[in-house]
């Protein structure tokens, strides 16, 4: 598992995280990664990651109720228009780079094949695919991404989570730093309940972290384009319905607004949310806390794949530098946020 600001007494907000402090705390959840790092004969700073809300087969027979929710939309959620409109999620949901959504639907939907024959014959499907921009860092004008490395994704599926510069956040930059792949996971008691965000973290701003405006102080080399995109899927095992998992994907604007998002013109803040519970229904009016986990979750996930990537360098010697753990530890222990840290 990787290191996170947790590990150095950090605490957003006041629910406790599941034991991994991933989206994979809710149960049944899995989450694999495929990482393309080469420099011949084009350079790639790419992948993919898939987050798959139970076994693809199973998911295809029982689809779990979803709902999404955009921000800002310089960006793509293949499949959101269905789920808008049904209310479901039937395929794993696939995170890439912007060029290459067409071929991981292509090898999703083969994916979808082998899982169950009826697919292409008794119904159809369109897999959900959101994308990032790593331009700065992969060379766009060659789609990196083929079948296999898909297939890699879910066929390695699992709880366990690497975080940081790995699978679709290998290329991607956040606030000044260099971004990927985070999550975080909060328990929810009053529901009996678990809420966890996985976050591909590729958008512009001045970073905060727990409010401490750590970019203004520590003044990084920036990449030059602040505008990028973000991804955020938000899992739960409440059972809820796709009105209110619309309402739970909504409140990720405001985790992402904390760590100094505002939504840039060319950036896609698209959000995704479901739900594979089956005990007790949740009425609106106990929608709170899991509203408080969505919003602390998606802050610590921006963190948390800030943390955990290193310096990547990337196509015409494009350096994009990991935010620097001492001096952020030494802002946030002046700032009163690590109580366990002697100064």
């Amino acid at each position: 598992m990787s290191e996170s600001l947790r590990d150095h007494s950090l605490r957003i907000g006041d629910l406790d995280t599941g034991p991994r402090n991933t989206i994979t705390d809710v149960p049944g959840v899995l989450v694999g990664q495929a990482t393309i790092r080469r420099d011949e004969p084009a350079v790639a700073r790419t992948g993919v990651t898939a987050i798959l809300p139970k076994a693809v087969a199973e998911l295809l027979e029982h689809p779990v109720p979803a709902g999404t929710a955009v921000l800002n939309g310089a960006g793509e959620l293949t499949g959101s228009i269905q789920i808008r409109e049904w209310g479901i999620l039937e395929t794993p949901v696939y995170l890439t780079s912007t060029h290459a959504v067409g071929r991981v639907m292509d090898a999703a939907v083969e994916i979808a094949v082998e899982a169950d024959e009826t697919v292409g014959t008794d119904d159809v499907v369109i897999p959900v695919v959101g994308e990032c921009d790593d331009s700065w860092l992969s060379d766009a004008r060659t789609v990196h991404v083929d079948a296999a490395d898909v297939k890699k994704a879910v066929a390695t599926a699992g709880t366990d989570l690497e975080q940081g510069a790995v699978g679709a956040g290998t290329g991607m930059s956040c606030l000044g730093y260099k971004g990927g792949i985070g999550s975080s996971s909060r328990a929810v008691p009053q529901l009996d309940a678990t809420l966890g965000v996985l976050a591909l973290t590729n958008f512009g701003g001045s970073l905060r972290i727990d409010g401490v405006p750590v970019r203004r102080l520590l003044e990084p080399a920036t990449p030059p384009n602040d505008a990028g995109s973000c991804i955020v899927v938000l899992a739960t095992d409440a059972q809820l319905s796709p009105h209110q998992l619309e309402r739970i994907a909504r409140r990720a604007g405001l985790g992402l607004a904390r760590t100094g998002s505002v939504g840039y013109h060319g950036s896609g803040e698209i959000f995704v949310a479901f739900a594979t519970g089956d005990e007790r229904s949740v009425g609106d009016d106990e929608l709170n806390p899991l509203f408080e986990a969505a919003v602390d979750a998606t802050e610590e996930a921006v963190v948390n794949s800030l943390w955990a990537a290193q310096d990547v360098t990337g196509r015409d010697g494009h350096v994009v530098q990991a935010l620097p753990h001492e001096e952020t530890l030494e802002l946030l222990t002046q700032a009163g946020r690590l109580p366990g840290r002697g100064r």
